[in-house]
């Protein structure tokens, strides 16, 4: 699952901002570039690490702002300004036709297949599925937020908003592979 990887720094921001969002920003901040920097050392190509890139971005900003405004009423819409953003990278991906999932699964997928139109349209259905997943999840916690629900609430819709797209995420190429097997009549190659 080298999706969930990618969202280490996020849980990393949601975890530690109940000591102060500053520190919440600089602890993912520090693990999305360490995450940059292990995945760039270790030859993952630059298509795989938009999720990388676009959280370090990300990171940046917010630690600037959390430690320029520290009692800025934004802290209280952290987790819904960072689903934001990642609903924000995902969709750009789509509209620029680079789903961000393309580059991740080129490291588990036998290069034959990439250039398949099964194998693009299954990243474009999982980007999409991530987008909304962003999309409903940011949506819910602003509302969360604005009504003061706290923690109690918004932390059951941050799992669910990362639960299910990596749930769908795990299933989805399997069940589209085995349709198009049988509409075929062939085997498709599996993942290595």
């Amino acid at each position: 699952m080298n999706y969930v990887r990618g969202f280490i720094p996020w849980i990393a921001f949601a975890v530690v901002s109940s000591v102060g969002w500053q520190w919440g920003a600089v602890a993912g901040l520090v693990a999305g570039a360490g995450l940059l920097v292990k995945e760039h050392k270790a030859g993952a190509a630059g298509n795989a690490l938009i999720l990388e890139v676009s959280t370090v971005c990300f990171f940046v900003a917010i630690t600037a702002l959390a430690f320029a405004l520290p009692h800025s009423g934004l802290r209280h819409f952290a987790g819904a300004l960072s689903l934001g953003w990642l609903a924000l990278t995902a969709w750009a991906t789509l509209a620029v036709g680079r789903p961000f999932t393309t580059g991740i699964a080129k490291t588990q997928a036998p290069p034959e297949v990439w250039d398949t139109p099964v194998f693009r349209r299954i990243n474009v259905v999982i980007t999409s599925a991530w987008a909304l997943a962003f999309t409903v999840t940011g949506v819910a916690l602003a509302a969360v937020s604005a009504a003061g629900l706290g923690s109690a609430i918004s932390v059951p819709v941050q799992v669910a908003g990362f639960a299910l797209p990596a749930v769908f995420t795990a299933r989805h190429p399997e069940r589209v592979r085995a349709r198009y097997a049988r509409q075929a009549g062939e085997p498709l190659l599996a993942d290595r």
